[in-house]
């Protein structure tokens, strides 16, 4: 439960960044010479469709689903890199949405509940 509510705490903060970058180009810091420099509605639409995705697995691990957790590993890893990527924009919440990722992929996979139709062992 703790990986799906975060997964959607991330998801929703990044479209909210997103959303952001593209209705307002000049909100977020002009970057000098940056190997990733993208218009900050690039970098709006990049956070937008990963936030979106990554809700959407969230509500998925909150509803049991067994693909879910898989999908939000890798989906928290790419969160993950994204967010360092756009680090240089906005420092506080890449920080604050890497840290929440690290919780996230934390969470999934140190989960030992049992998956499958199998019988649990006391």
């Amino acid at each position: 439960m703790f990986a799906g509510v975060l997964m959607m705490v991330l998801g929703i903060i990044d479209m909210l960044q997103g959303i952001v970058g593209i209705a307002r180009n000049d909100v977020y810091a002009e970057i000098g010479d940056y190997v990733f420099e993208f218009d900050a509605r690039t970098w709006g639409w990049i956070h937008l469709v990963i936030g979106l995705i990554v809700a959407l697995v969230g509500a998925g691990i909150l509803s049991g689903a067994t693909w879910a957790r898989a999908g939000g590993v890798a989906l928290a890893a790419l969160a993950l890199i994204a967010n360092f990527l756009w680090l240089p924009y906005q420092p506080v919440w890449a920080i604050i949405s890497i840290a929440i990722a690290v919780f996230v992929i934390w969470a999934l996979c140190a989960d030992d509940t049992p998956r499958g139709g199998g019988a649990a062992t006391a």
